[in-house]
C-alpha cells in the first residue's frame, strides 16, 4: 500500500507568494526609456517697416467754458459746439467722422490759502467747468488746417492733437510684412553660419505686433488764432511688423 502527499492550499499561497518575490524586483529596476530628442532650432526676430503718405488725419477739438453756476457753462458749451458741428458739416466732413471722444462738468474752487482759522472748512465753489471733445476724421487733408482755425474761431479752445493716417493700409502692412521676414532668415543664416550648422527649413512663423508711426504735432489754439489757417504738414506714416520664425538646423 502507497501514500501519496498532496500539497495543501497554504502550501500553493507560499510558493506562489515565493515565485512573484522573485519576479518583483526585476519589474522595479527595469530602465525607463530614454526621453525623446529635441529638435535642434533657431529661432529669431525680424522688424520691417513701410512708409507711405497719409490721406486721412485724426484731430481732437475740445471746447471748454466756465460760468457760476453748472447750467450757464453748459448753455454756453453747447452754443460753441453746436457752431463747430455746423461749420465742420459745411465744410464736407462726414457724420460718420464726427464723434464725442470726451463730456464733462467739474466744479471750481477757491484758491484761498490754508491758514489755523479755516483749515477746518470746506473748499468753497465758486463756478463750473463744461469740457466737450470732439474726435474728428478729416479725409481731405488740403482742408485741415483751415477747418481748425475755423474751430478756433467758432470757440474751441483746447486739443490740437494730430494723428496722420492712411484710410487703407493694407499695401504699406503687406510690404512690411515682407520685409520683416526678410530680415528674420537674414539673422538666422548669421546665426547658423556663425555655429557652424546647417539651416533647415522655416517650422515656424508667426506675427506678434502691427503698429502704425506717425508723427502727432501738437499746437496751441490761441495761437492759431493770429493765422488765417493753420499751417500742417503732414509727412510720411511708418507701418511697422515684428515676425518671428523658427528654423530646423542640420549639423
Amino acid at each position: 500500500m502507497s501514500f501519496r502527499l498532496r500539497p495543501s492550499v497554504p502550501a500553493k499561497a507560499t510558493t506562489l507568494a515565493l515565485m512573484a518575490s522573485l519576479v518583483l524586483p526585476a519589474v522595479s529596476f527595469a530602465q525607463a526609456p530614454p526621453p525623446p530628442t529635441q529638435p535642434r532650432a533657431i529661432t529669431v526676430s525680424g522688424e520691417g517697416t513701410a512708409s507711405i503718405a497719409p490721406d486721412m488725419a485724426i484731430v481732437n477739438l475740445s471746447v471748454t467754458r466756465m460760468a457760476e453756476t453748472a447750467q450757464a457753462a453748459l448753455t454756453q458749451n453747447n452754443e460753441a459746439v453746436r457752431s463747430v458741428l455746423d461749420a465742420l458739416k459745411a465744410n464736407g466732413v462726414a457724420d460718420r467722422d464726427i464723434q464725442t471722444g470726451d463730456f464733462s462738468i467739474f466744479p471750481r474752487y477757491s484758491d484761498r490759502q490754508s491758514t489755523p482759522q479755516n483749515i477746518n472748512q470746506q473748499p468753497v465753489i465758486i463756478g463750473y467747468q463744461v469740457t466737450n471733445s470732439l474726435t474728428v476724421r478729416v479725409r481731405e487733408l488740403p482742408k485741415l488746417g483751415e477747418l481748425i482755425d475755423q474751430s478756433v474761431k467758432l470757440g474751441v479752445n483746447q486739443g490740437g492733437q494730430i494723428t496722420f493716417t492712411n484710410h487703407e493700409p493694407k499695401a504699406a502692412y503687406q510690404n512690411a510684412r515682407r520685409k520683416a521676414v526678410e530680415d528674420a532668415m537674414e539673422k538666422a543664416k548669421t546665426l547658423a553660419e556663425a555655429a557652424g550648422v546647417t539651416l533647415g527649413p522655416v517650422v515656424n512663423i508667426s506675427e506678434t505686433n502691427l503698429q502704425p508711426v506717425a508723427p502727432a504735432p501738437m499746437m496751441r489754439m490761441a495761437m492759431a488764432k493770429e493765422a488765417d489757417s493753420v499751417p500742417v504738414a503732414g509727412g510720411e506714416t511708418t507701418y511697422t511688423v515684428t515676425v518671428e520664425m523658427r528654423f530646423d538646423i542640420r549639423p
